[in-house]
């Protein structure tokens, strides 16, 4: 049964009394974390607690104006803690970066009951160890999330996607490396076929920001082929359609060959990024993981090894 604490001071002694007798503990529900600690505007900061949706928490922000620039599936059931443990990322990753970029302070809950806290509230902090770099992306294997303070931004003025479709993963490489050495700014760059029975690839870029200069690149992106409006729908309706995401990574440069092993089924790529969710098998990763020092980081944070393992 998966246990649901009401504060941090509950989760502090379940984890520790867990700790004692050495008991597995595979997850918590945070759900009743759901606050929205404090935003300041005037700082372009926030702080949330972490069994809050990103989609309610986006809501909060949009009151004045700004947003956390993370676009990842299913904002309104994925919880920041989720957020954070998955280091998950959407389409306009491309432009605005990860959740890393804007992590400034963190409180999580170890193994053994233990609360800590890295960074701070304000954006230049650089007092102490980054420990918030460990674990975002941990899965929840060194310690429990529990809060989490984000440098935000202003929304943009507007955004404007536009595509391009392609007879062949040459072409699409061709039209890539079209955009990579323009004047081009795009915040979104990806590369899709979504639907099984599609027989083209389909190029989307997206520009955010004043009015102005988001019509300049709309602009200049219909001279290099993109002339059909566009929007996000397709990552949606991938996400939405597929119950087994398959996701791997390769360098930009070789995702229009990596596509091709993927044996006609519908994939999301994020082009700019080198980032590729599919609904196919699972892709052998062949690369060698730094294993001894990973099993260093969970032997310190977790000595009785009581959290899930470290992700693969």
């Amino acid at each position: 049964m998966q246990r649901k604490p009401d504060n941090v001071a509950e989760l502090s002694r379940l984890l520790a009394g867990a700790h004692e007798r050495g008991e597995k503990v595979l997850s918590f529900d945070l759900s009743a974390l759901h606050r929205l600690l404090e935003h300041k505007a005037e700082d372009m900061t926030a702080t949330v607690e972490a069994g809050m949706t990103l989609a309610d928490l986006q809501r909060e922000l949009a009151k004045r104006g700004q947003w956390l620039p993370v676009d990842p599936p299913h904002p309104e059931r994925l919880s920041i803690g989720a957020l954070l443990a998955t280091n998950a990322s959407g389409p306009r990753r491309f432009g605005f970066g990860t959740l890393r970029d804007y992590l400034i302070g963190m409180t999580a809950v170890l193994a053994d009951g233990r609360v800590i806290h890295a960074g701070g509230k304000v954006v230049k902090n650089v007092a102490g160890y980054d420990l918030m770099k460990l674990f975002v992306g941990s899965r929840g294997s060194l310690g429990v999330i529990v809060e989490a303070t984000f440098k935000v931004l202003p929304r943009p003025e507007t955004e404007h996607f536009v595509e391009v479709n392609c007879d062949s993963a040459g072409h699409a490489d061709q039209l890539l490396e079209a955009v990579l050495s323009s004047e081009l700014a795009p915040v979104v760059l990806d590369l899709h076929k979504w639907l099984l029975d599609a027989r083209q690839l389909s190029l989307v870029v997206g520009f955010a920001g004043p009015r102005d200069e988001v019509e300049w690149q709309v602009s200049r992106a219909s001279e290099l082929g993109f002339n059909q409006p566009t929007s996000l729908e397709y990552d949606r309706k991938f996400f939405e359609a597929t119950s087994s995401v398959q996701t791997f990574s390769v360098l930009p440069s070789v995702v229009c060959q990596a596509i091709g092993t993927l044996n006609g089924a519908p994939f999301v790529a994020r082009a700019g990024n080198g980032i590729i969710h599919h609904s196919g098998l699972l892709v052998p990763d062949r690369r060698e993981r730094p294993t001894r020092l990973e099993q260093r980081l969970k032997d310190e944070f977790d000595p009785k090894n009581i959290l899930p393992e470290m992700p693969a």
